[in-house]
C-alpha cells in the first residue's frame, strides 16, 4: 500500500480515575485488509494502550488519534525547565500530574474543582485580556479564532454552542485538563514503545521499516455540531450520514447499536470515520520547526497539515 495507512484507530479518552474509564473508553477502528470498521470498548487506560502497541506489531502502517491534548501553554512547559514535550510528559508521570489534580494543590491556575483549596471559576489571570494565556495556539485557533473577523465560518460554526476550553480547566462540564494530565503518561509509553508523535515528529510511514503515528484530535473538529449526550440526536446525526455518506451505509448493526447506545462510542466511530476518509494526509505530515509548537503541539484536522 506505499504510503497509505494499513489501520486507522480513533480514541474517545477518559481522564475518569475509577471503574467508570471502563465504560468512558472507546476505540473506533478501521483495518484495510477487510474495509470494516468496529467499535471496541470495555478497557481501563492501561489496558488500551497495551493493546494499541500491540495492534502496532501487527501493522505498523497504523494512525492513532486521541481526543485529548498533547502539551500546555509554551510558557507553562518553560516554568517547569522542560525543554521538549516528552520533558514535560515525564515531568507529569513523576506525580506532578496528580498533584496538580489534587483537591489540596494551591496552584490557583488549574481551576474547575469545587470545594478545594482552589475556586471553581476561571481565576482572574485568565480572564480578559488573560484569555489567550490560558490556552496554547492551537486552542486558540481552533476554539475561539474561527469565530471572529476573518475566521473561517464553516470550523466556526462547529463549535457553536461551545464554550472554549483550556487544558488549565480540570473539572466541569467539558472540561480537558483531567483526562490530558492522566494520558500524558500513557502516551509517553506509546512513544517509547515506537510511536512517532505529530507535530513534534514526522510520519514515516512510507519507509522501509514504517511506525505507527500518534495525534491528537479534537471530537468536535470532526464530528461537527451535534448534542450527542442526547440519544435521539445520536439516531438522527447517524441516520442523516447513511443516507448520504458511503461510509456509514457499510457500518454493521453491531457498530451503530454501540454507536446509538453511547456519546463515547458515537464520537469514537465519527472521528474514526473522518480519519478514515483524509488517511491519505497523515504520510505527509512533517515535524513543526516552530519553536512554540514544538513544545504545545497542534490539534490534527483535516488539511492541517498542507
Amino acid at each position: 500500500m506505499g504510503n497509505e495507512m494499513e489501520r486507522v484507530v480513533a480514541v474517545d479518552w477518559s481522564g475518569d480515575k475509577g471503574p467508570g474509564q471502563r465504560k468512558k473508553l472507546w476505540a473506533g477502528v478501521w483495518t484495510a485488509s477487510t474495509g470494516k470498521v468496529s467499535l471496541e470498548g470495555g478497557r481501563s487506560r492501561a489496558e488500551l494502550i497495551d493493546w494499541l502497541i500491540e495492534l502496532s506489531a501487527e501493522t505498523p502502517r497504523m494512525v492513532v488519534g486521541v481526543d485529548c491534548c498533547f502539551s500546555y501553554p509554551a510558557w507553562f512547559l518553560e516554568e517547569h525547565g522542560c525543554a521538549t514535550v516528552f520533558d514535560f510528559w515525564r515531568h507529569v508521570a513523576a506525580g506532578h500530574g496528580e498533584r496538580w489534580l489534587h483537591r489540596e494543590c494551591e496552584d490557583a491556575r488549574f481551576w474547575g474543582v469545587a470545594g478545594s483549596l482552589r475556586t471553581g471559576k476561571r481565576p482572574p489571570e485568565f480572564c480578559g485580556e488573560g484569555l489567550r494565556r490560558m490556552m496554547r495556539w492551537t486552542d486558540f485557533e481552533n476554539k475561539i479564532a474561527q469565530g471572529m473577523a476573518g475566521g473561517d465560518p464553516e470550523r466556526a460554526a462547529k463549535m457553536m454552542g461551545i464554550t472554549p476550553k483550556s487544558p488549565f480547566q480540570i473539572g466541569g462540564s467539558g472540561s480537558v485538563g483531567t483526562g490530558s494530565l492522566r494520558a500524558m503518561p500513557f502516551l509517553l509509553k506509546l512513544r517509547e514503545a515506537g510511536f512517532r508523535v505529530w507535530p513534534f515528529d514526522g510520519a514515516e510511514v512510507g519507509s522501509k521499516a514504517p511506525r505507527p503515528l500518534l495525534v491528537e484530535m479534537y471530537t468536535r473538529l470532526l464530528t461537527g455540531a451535534v448534542k450527542k449526550s442526547n440519544p435521539t440526536a445520536r439516531k438522527e446525526y447517524l441516520a442523516a450520514k447513511k443516507k448520504v455518506d458511503a461510509a456509514y451505509t457499510g457500518l454493521s448493526r453491531g457498530t451503530m447499536t454501540k454507536a446509538l447506545g453511547s456519546e463515547d462510542a458515537f464520537d469514537a466511530l465519527v472521528c474514526c470515520l473522518e480519519m478514515v476518509r483524509w488517511r491519505k494526509e497523515f504520510a505527509g505530515l512533517k515535524a513543526t520547526e516552530d519553536a512554540v509548537l514544538r513544545l504545545e503541539g497542534i490539534t490534527w484536522r483535516p488539511g492541517v497539515g498542507r
